[in-house]
């Protein structure tokens, strides 16, 4: 939508600045288009933090979990200092 208004915007006639009736009206049917975009940001936008907070806790087949060994033992026990 942006790049659409740059290109409304460049091809309004020299006289078409802002506060001029020509940009104003293309400035008006501008955010006219918007505005169901918006309203789907504002009521829906809030499902991508919560599929992004899903993602990140979810098991990822590409990288296991990591498992948790025992230390090795040595075989040698050191003797305790008093």
């Amino acid at each position: 939508m942006h790049e659409e208004w740059l290109r409304t915007r460049e091809s309004l006639p020299a006289d078409g600045k802002p506060g001029t009736n020509v940009f104003d009206a293309a400035l008006a049917e501008h955010h006219a288009e918007c505005w169901s975009y918006l309203d789907d940001w504002a009521t829906h936008g809030h499902v991508i933090s919560e599929i992004n907070t899903a993602a990140r806790h979810a098991p990822s087949p590409l990288a296991p979990p990591p498992t948790t060994r025992p230390a090795r033992a040595t075989g040698r026990t050191a003797a305790a200092r008093r």
